[in-house]
């Protein structure tokens, strides 16, 4: 049976919604984040050697990375349903959307989030802090007028690429 090693506050919270939208029996394993550090116990690091969320356990496979996780649980158990075929007109903005999630939103927050712990009152910092604010704002801008047009991010029909996004 799958196991899904569950961080709470984590990219996890995309596998759980996976495997649920699948009806994928699996078991759910939960770590919840130390109360002062907001990290990940220790336990729950050595599970892999990224020593991050998600993790899921499949027989002799242990996978961590949500992007990889998505795509071997469609692969294996979902029969590549919630992917968008090449020939379809939507299959740039699936690609597009897939991937924005991790390589340009998380960052983009990320940043966002470890300025305002260092520079304090963001509102008042110079320029440098303020672009890297701006990155966040325009990540989150192009996703809102996505949405504005299209009922999911790659197209009319719910996708993996919206998975992804749900926890940037």
């Amino acid at each position: 049976m799958l196991i899904i090693h569950h961080l709470g506050i984590s990219q996890s919270e995309r596998i759980v919604w996976l495997c649920e939208e699948l009806e994928i029996p699996y078991q759910l394993i939960r770590y919840d984040r130390d109360p002062q550090t907001r990290l990940a116990p220790k336990e729950y690091k050595e599970l892999h050697p990224t020593g991050t969320a998600p993790v899921i356990v499949d027989d002799n496979v242990i996978l961590a990375k949500s992007g990889a996780i998505i795509d071997y649980i469609i692969a294996k158990y979902g029969n590549d349903c919630l992917k968008v075929k090449p020939d379809n007109p939507n299959f740039a903005d699936y690609l597009f959307w897939y991937h924005f999630a991790n390589g340009s939103m998380m960052p983009a927050f990320l940043v966002d989030l470890v300025v305002q712990l260092l520079a304090g009152d963001t509102e008042n910092s110079n320029a440098i802090v303020e672009t890297l604010q701006q990155r966040a704002y325009r990540a989150m801008d192009l996703a809102e007028r996505r949405l504005g047009t299209n009922d999911y991010f790659a197209g009319n029909e719910f996708t993996a690429a919206d998975i992804m996004m749900v926890f940037p």
